[in-house]
């Protein structure tokens, strides 16, 4: 079983999704806030599920889509790190420039 890890700037992505939400309709944003925190508890059973981030083509990152976004986790040791969380929209590689984040 895998042990989930949420990274500072995945829940920083998290409260600004659902602050932004939440100007609009506060019960919609509580609903989506829920579902991107719920979403990768599939990963205790089955880490690899899923799909490999094409942005960075390798293995051990991946990415599990809810609703229209995108919450990218890194695979080290038995352990699933939350590392982004982002609309489908956004361009993942101008947000992670070189060096951003380390992937190695």
């Amino acid at each position: 079983m895998a042990k989930i890890v949420w990274t500072e700037p995945a829940l920083r992505d998290l409260e600004i999704i659902v602050k932004y939400i939440a100007q609009d309709s506060p019960r919609y944003a509580e609903r989506v806030g829920r579902g991107i925190v719920q979403a990768p508890r599939i990963l205790r059973d089955y880490p690899k599920v899923g799909r490999i981030v094409p942005e960075f083509n390798q293995d051990r990152v991946r990415e599990l889509i809810f609703g229209a976004y995108r919450i990218i986790y890194e695979i080290k040791e038995g352990t699933c790190f939350i590392e982004a969380v982002l609309h489908s929209s956004r361009d993942l590689i101008r947000r992670y420039e070189p060096g951003a984040w380390e992937i190695t």
